[in-house]
């Protein structure tokens, strides 16, 4: 019997769940921000950004699209970047500020976004038909000469 543990499949597994648990959060929190805009233009106003609605607006559609995006696996490390860029800027801007247990979700969204960022969506994905990841042995890097 295979060891099925430490496999391909095992990793597409995991990352299939990690996109689960990722997208669940940026779905829901972005949707929070969309339905909730003008409180969310307060609180960056709050914080003295410029052009307040501008990034209330960016952060609510990049959670919530970005959040579908990493569901479906669709340019995963497109929208792993974006999120985790979101989530640096929240913890150095927000939570630094703030007790340690405010930073907890945004420091495991973080790690969460870096590592789809780093290694793309996994085989489970709406569009499955070439491989985000450039690792030794996957499609993608069979596709490309070697390196020198």
């Amino acid at each position: 019997m295979k060891n099925m543990c430490c496999g391909p499949r095992a990793a597409d597994i995991g990352l299939f769940f990690l996109r689960l648990a990722v997208a669940a959060i940026f779905i829901s929190k972005g949707w929070d921000k969309l339905t909730n805009i003008d409180g969310v233009i307060a609180m960056f106003e709050g914080l003295k950004f410029p052009v307040a609605a501008f990034w209330a607006y960016l952060v609510a559609i990049v959670e919530f699209v970005g959040g579908i995006g990493v569901l479906l696996g669709v340019y995963t490390k497109v929208f792993g970047t974006l999120l985790a860029f979101n989530m640096l800027v929240a913890l150095l801007v927000v939570h630094t500020k703030m007790p340690w247990n405010s930073a907890l979700l945004p420091i495991s969204l973080f790690g969460g976004a870096m590592a789809l960022m780093g290694v793309g969506g996994g085989k489970f994905r709406l569009f499955n038909n070439k491989s985000e990841c450039c690792c030794p042995g996957s499609r993608m890097a069979a596709k490309e000469p070697p390196k020198m």
